[in-house]
């Protein structure tokens, strides 16, 4: 009987131990998230984002990013980077769009460390939505339709936040479905 309650309390345990874990350190693109490592570190590892990731570093980025912040990246995962209209990745890659290519990822960037703790506070204060300023310094209206939180850009575009809070040293990510354009 003893050994009985003995593994059984084993697996109780374990499993805490595995819950805690999932939730401190969340599932992205295959990759865990480590909350000690900084947007850039995470972001590399996740197969779900490396469109954006190759974007970032197209765009000179990187370091920032890897600065200090902290930063709130609505980061739009590779299926959303495919439902652009055929050629736009590509075209947004080349040096002379370098420009335009800054715009959309600093559009998508905003400064602190949000989360959908602070997006509900920002919502309530606002009557039900939340008005963010970008980096790029455009605007993005955050609300709730069915329990998730959706974004609407200032051209009317919407994305839905798919993974929230992934906690990073630098900031927090929020995944995202569509990419935002300004």
């Amino acid at each position: 009987m003893k050994k009985t309650v003995c593994a059984l309390f084993a697996v109780v345990l374990l499993l805490a131990v595995s819950t805690a874990r999932a939730e401190k350190d969340p599932m992205v693109g295959g990759a865990a998230m480590y909350p000690t490592k900084n947007i850039v570190e995470n972001a590399v590892n996740s197969k779900d984002h490396t469109t954006l990731v190759a974007a970032v570093k197209a765009a000179g980025l990187v370091d920032t990013l890897e600065g200090a912040g902290p930063f709130t990246v609505f980061a739009p995962t590779n299926e959303a980077f495919d439902k652009l209209p055929a050629g736009t990745v590509s075209n947004l890659l080349k040096p002379e769009n370098l420009g335009m290519l800054k715009k959309v990822l600093t559009y998508h960037v905003v400064a602190g460390r949000i989360t959908t703790r602070d997006l509900q506070k920002l919502m309530a204060a606002g009557g039900g939505k939340a008005t963010l300023t970008t980096v790029e310094g455009g605007t993005l209206t955050v609300w709730k339709k069915g329990g998730k939180y959706m974004i609407t850009d200032d051209k009317g575009g919407m994305a839905a936040i798919t993974i929230a809070n992934v906690y990073q040293s630098n900031g927090v990510i929020q995944v995202i479905d569509t990419v935002l354009m300004p």
